[in-house]
């Protein structure tokens, strides 16, 4: 089992001391802020006659003998000017130790208090476990005072709540949280506190994984990490952006590996980074260099050939009898899970790992990624279909090709399918998902680990080329023919594919009423006054996987004129530019990423004018990573604008980020046009 919890318990107890985002981004497991989600990539339901509670406490009690009690360093930072938060990280010290039913994690931090926003941050320890799994024993929690350590551990207590963070989505993991105030902190002391977890995983207890970070983003003036390992077991190390190497001994039947890292420069942080580039220099450690070992652990709980209930059987027969084509057999199976079973992930204990059978499952209505993914490749495989459960991550599924082996490299399950030569991907989490077997959207999760007896391996997800808009906006405005008459606005948005996905769900989980109420407000900010003529309507046809939404408005001629709204009345593209990134270019090293696939396009038909308008031919922006490209045309009397925008890359590396950015800011410039539309001139041109 991999020891993520390692980094939960310890990098919380320091969310006082520590940035949030350090955390994340030192590889220190995002586990750390987002535990139900990083749990495994099995987020679950808690099913009746798991293991009882391990300990829904937490004792105090002195280390154990093979833990090294290390020396706060005397020595001060090189960068201690960077401080942030108000503290001064002095020592950061993890141990591990294996055990027969899993490992020991001894976890050390040491700070100092350097001002008054440093007091508020670091007076208060907070530790975060599974009760079900884990077994906590505070060791040490002192104050150094002008060179004396005043111990402090006797008087805390430890406030422990439940503390759902995820429960609006559906998740509950059933983790505890203590709160440890620090009585008599004051400016200039040292905080020193260390805890021992035996952790008890429920599955896989030899597999082991750590993230060591060798520098963070705030100053840390020293880093240590001991690990503690069989020699039959030997460890696979990967460097990822440094050079520092473990000193190896032995110790009879062990092997110890240790790390130290003094005083490292702070790492700057770098936003929009793809998931595939780490912005901080790290060492990654595994038990095992092969996906399957992972796969082994987990392949007994996702067996196919697993008994269904009659009535849903029965769905499923009827299925097989209505369609012939395994595609169209695919695609109704994938509905009937995806749009009758509800998501929701009661993830404690035993249900943070394994998957409930299919019939609990139905019974119940509702499960989580796991759950539904096997429900669906159950299914498949009933009516005839190559399907497994697959491991990625929602967020850093990218990245997943460059990692070691690790059970926590996952967030979420979904679904490989395959029907001859061709290969499906399907999140069963989905729902009202569109399209048929040859439009299918495929979830942008990047890689995946099919749980499969032989040859499991890391498998890229198709990214799909876009050869067409996935959104079209059509506006048409007519300017009044008579003085006194409103302008009216007619507004249709056709979305395809992914965006008409999105869009569907959009609609189903918030009311029509309230969509409208959106919509208006947003051309309101644009045209002040603005009403609705008539109710919002949408069509959908899911076959196609094509989503119409229509509106209708009026300005009256007093809100047109007002404020001098027709000297300056605004068109605006609304194309999806506003998505892209733009951090900051100083000291870049890192590229950035553009996100998913884009392909929009936006049309404005402006009738009844007075003059001919005209635009200047230069607005097209063409670069390796993003094209944009403005086509217009007029009459006497009308004016027609045209904006396409698609990304043609998925990142700019870093040499190339200052052309970006230009890039983007010209297309910024050029979604957004203002006219005087009360010109009566022959000619007239665009402000």
């Amino acid at each position: 089992m991999a020891i993520a919890e390692s980094a939960v318990e310890a990098f919380q107890g320091a969310l006082g001391t520590m940035d949030v985002q350090d955390m994340k981004q030192q590889g220190r497991f995002r586990a750390v802020l987002a535990l139900a989600l990083q749990l495994l990539v099995f987020l679950c339901f808690a099913i009746s006659g798991q293991s009882a509670l391990a300990k829904a406490e937490i004792s105090k009690n002195p280390a154990a003998e093979w833990v090294d009690w290390l020396d706060l360093p005397t020595s001060n930072s090189r960068f201690g000017d960077q401080a942030r938060n108000g503290t001064l990280n002095i020592l950061s010290d993890y141990q591990f130790k294996h055990r027969a039913d899993g490992y020991e994690i001894f976890d050390r931090l040491a700070y100092r208090i350097l001002d008054r926003v440093g007091l508020e941050n670091g007076a208060t320890i907070t530790v975060e476990f599974d009760p079900a799994t884990m077994d906590v024993t505070m060791n040490r929690l002192s104050i150094v005072r002008d060179g004396v350590v005043i111990d402090r551990l006797p008087q805390i207590t430890f406030d422990i709540v439940r503390r759902e963070k995820d429960a609006e989505k559906g998740i509950f993991d059933g983790w505890l949280t203590a709160y440890i105030n620090v009585p008599d902190v004051r400016v200039g002391d040292v905080v020193d506190y260390a805890k021992t977890t035996v952790r008890k995983p429920i599955i896989g207890a030899n597999l082991f994984f750590d993230t060591i970070p060798t520098a963070w983003r705030n100053p840390v003036l020293f880093i240590h990490e001991k690990i503690i390992w069989p020699s039959s077991l030997p460890l696979h190390i990967r460097q990822i952006q440094t050079e520092v190497q473990p000193q190896i001994s032995t110790d009879g039947t062990d092997t110890i590996y240790r790390w130290q890292v003094l005083d490292p420069e702070p790492v700057k942080s770098e936003a929009s980074l793809p998931a595939d580039a780490p912005s901080f220099p790290m060492v990654q450690v595994s038990s095992t260099a092969d996906w399957q070992d992972v796969v082994d652990v987990v392949l007994p709980f996702y067996k196919l050939d697993q008994e269904l209930p009659a009535e849903f059987a029965a769905k499923l027969d009827a299925i097989a009898t209505a369609q012939a084509a395994p595609e169209d057999r695919l695609i109704e199976a994938t509905r009937l899970v995806q749009d009758t079973i509800r998501y929701v992930s009661l993830s404690m204990g035993q249900g943070s790992y394994v998957p409930r059978v299919p019939s609990a499952v139905l019974a119940s209505g509702f499960g989580d990624c796991k759950d539904k993914a096997l429900l669906l490749a159950v299914s498949l495989h009933r009516l005839g279909i190559t399907a497994v459960p697959a491991l990625t991550d929602l967020d850093e599924g990218p990245g997943l090709r460059d990692m070691l082996p690790t059970m926590r490299a996952f967030d979420h399950a979904i679904v490989k399918a395959s029907i001859g030569d061709r290969t499906y991907w399907i999140d069963a989490t989905n729902y009202l998902q569109g399209g048929r077997a040859g439009n299918l959207v495929f979830p942008d999760y990047g890689y995946a680990l099919p749980i499969v007896a032989d040859r499991a391996a890391m498998e890229q997800i198709e990214r799909r080329e876009l050869i067409q808009p996935t959104s079209l906006v059509e506006e048409q405005f007519e300017f009044p023919r008579q003085t006194g008459d409103a302008l009216k606005l007619t507004v249709k948005t056709t979305y395809l594919d992914e965006q008409a996905d999105n869009m569907r769900y959009k609609i189903a989980s918030q009311s029509l009423p309230k969509l409208s109420d959106d919509y208006v407000n947003y051309y309101n900010g644009l045209y002040p006054g603005i009403k609705r003529l008539k109710p919002l309507s949408t069509t959908d046809d899911r076959e196609k996987n094509e989503v119409i939404v229509s509106e209708a408005y009026e300005l009256s001629s007093d809100a047109l004129y007002a404020d001098d709204l027709i000297k300056q009345f605004p068109l605006k593209a609304d194309i999806g530019t506003g998505n892209l990134p733009e951090p900051s270019s100083v000291e870049r090293r890192g590229p950035i990423s553009i996100g998913a696939p884009m392909f929009r396009r936006h049309k404005i038909l402006v009738k009844n004018l007075k003059a001919r308008f005209v635009l200047s031919d230069n607005q097209d922006v063409i670069t390796p990573f993003v094209a944009f490209k403005t086509n217009w045309s007029n009459t006497p009397t009308e004016l027609e604008l045209d904006w396409l925008f698609k990304t043609l890359d998925s990142r700019v590396p870093a040499r190339e980020i200052g052309s970006y950015l230009k890039s983007v800011k010209k297309i910024s410039d050029n979604t957004y046009w203002t006219y005087d539309f009360s010109y009566t001139d022959a000619e007239a041109k665009a402000n």
